[in-house]
């Protein structure tokens, strides 16, 4: 293997470790601030439990997902250098916003959460957690500002002189049509993640409760399992319609990578969704494939809004590329590749829908139940999204090759800013160093993914407290000779 492959190898394994942890923080954030604003209103003391025990979970995703984006950012200067030299002028742009702007106000007021309990007004406390959870979002917005550019460079010129890509308006890059399809489907994704981890979770907590005749403790986890289930629904609506939509516009920006997903080798008018098909998927088209169960024109819908569209193949689609951007170049992604992520991270994220059908009928009027198969389907049922989030992000980013900048062919689109990803890796690094680093990363990730298991397990297990005392300074529990010059202490 050259250096491009095993560097194309490495980008991958990161960030696909490291996208595994994202949408649980982007989600749970969120709801762990509600569960305190629950409580702050209320005073409810099951949702001070309840803010504690995800809490910890969220701080201990949190830590590892920071540390394994961290990668990242190097890997645009060493692995990928002519890449960073191209496109670093527009790229770096909103990544470094997403660091001063985003990340930092996340890092600090996450801080002052952990170690504000006691030392803030407890309204002042809830404040932290809710700038986390913005913050934490506002994040996602600028790396998908930089991402969405590489589906569909806009506010872009490219200088002959240079041979750079070079930002004309910022307002565009961070207005592009791709982000703005792009990031309420992938926060609507991380809120389906965030809502049947504490569903599945909540679900195991409260069967075995009740199973062990306490149930006050079973009534603790019960609203827990229903915040889960209307998160659940709600944003499972979002995606349905946001998936469409994107859907719609990835037929205008980037036809290969839909009709890859459905690897269309020639065009069809009303082109059906393959549920099952056996054979031979190559790029070369010349495999045997033989559809078993599918749904006519449901593709076409897909791409154009009607069942009866006419939807070009890769093979067509492939002689268009060669006469726009120059033959001798295949520009079909991996078919396979494409093929089953699209359909995995589709039929993954069905499981959710399960666990909140059986979680509507099973918690009506009230009920906390002891239904042992309840409990099991939660557990199983939280790694799903997780899949299908990395799955989502997997087509998303092969259905895109060979380009690592893709091209706009809009009407008045950026001419001449368009990059292979051939290109696009350093001229300076040897497949050895390339694949030393590939290995070393590997192996670390691997044991921080041992540590994140074992350090969920735990904490999972343990539960919630059986009580909470209120520690806020203004609040019932307080203690009035407690010294202002007090240390911070670690609230977990």
């Amino acid at each position: 293997m050259d250096a491009l492959d095993l560097a194309r190898w490495q980008f991958g394994i990161t960030t696909v470790y490291h996208f595994i942890f994202v949408p649980l923080t982007i989600g749970l954030s969120p709801l762990v601030a509600l569960m305190q604003t629950f409580w702050v209103r209320t005073g409810d003391q099951k949702w001070l439990r309840l803010t504690k025990f995800f809490g910890k979970l969220l701080l201990i995703n949190f830590a590892i997902g920071v540390a394994t984006g961290i990668v990242q950012e190097f890997q645009f200067g060493m692995n990928w250098s002519e890449y960073s030299r191209f496109v670093g002028d527009v790229f770096g742009a909103p990544l470094a916003m997403e660091a001063l702007a985003a990340f930092f106000v996340e890092s600090t007021f996450l801080g002052l959460w952990i170690f504000g309990w006691d030392k803030l007004p407890k309204r002042v406390h809830l404040a932290t957690i809710w700038a986390v959870a913005i913050a934490t979002n506002l994040s996602a917005y600028f790396i998908l500002a930089a991402n969405s550019w590489m589906q569909h460079p806009v506010g872009t010129v490219f200088n002959d002189h240079t041979g750079r890509a070079e930002m004309t308006d910022i307002g565009a890059v961070l207005s592009n049509s791709t982000l703005l399809s792009a990031f309420p489907h992938t926060i609507s994704a991380a809120f389906l993640t965030a809502g049947t981890f504490i569903a599945g979770i909540s679900a195991w907590w409260m069967v075995r409760s009740v199973r062990r005749d306490d149930e006050p403790t079973a009534r603790v986890y019960r609203p827990a399992v229903v915040l889960g289930v209307v998160t659940m629904l709600i944003s499972g609506m979002a995606i349905a319609g946001t998936g469409d939509q994107q859907a719609k516009l990835m037929y205008e920006q980037q036809p290969m990578k839909m009709s890859s997903a459905e690897a269309l080798c020639d065009g069809e008018t009303g082109a059906s969704l393959s549920l099952l098909t056996i054979g031979d998927v190559s790029n070369s088209c010349d495999g045997d494939l033989t559809t078993i169960v599918s749904i006519p024109g449901v593709t076409s819908f897909l791409a154009s809004g009607s069942f009866d569209s006419y939807l070009p193949g890769v093979t067509e689609l492939q002689a268009r590329s060669e006469d726009l951007y120059g033959a001798g170049v295949d520009y079909r992604p991996n078919l396979v590749m494409t093929y089953w992520s699209f359909r995995l991270m589709i039929g993954l994220g069905l499981g959710s829908a399960a666990l909140a059908a059986a979680a509507l009928w099973l918690l009506r009027r009230r009920r906390v139940v002891a239904n042992r198969w309840f409990a099991i389907l939660g557990v199983i049922v939280i790694p799903m999204p997780f899949l299908a989030s990395s799955f989502g992000w997997i087509f998303t980013e092969m259905g895109r090759q060979p380009w690592v900048v893709a091209p706009n062919p809009n009407p008045g689109g950026v001419d001449g800013v368009w990059m292979l990803t051939a290109r696009g890796v350093s001229t300076s690094v040897s497949p050895g160093m390339v694949l030393t680093s590939m290995i070393a990363f590997t192996a670390l990730y691997a044991v921080l993914a041992v540590v994140w298991f074992k350090l969920m397990h735990r904490y999972a297990v343990e539960g919630v407290a059986t009580s909470e005392r209120d520690p806020s300074p203004d609040g019932p529990d307080a203690d009035p000779e407690a010294p202002d010059d007090r240390p911070l202490s670690f609230a977990y």
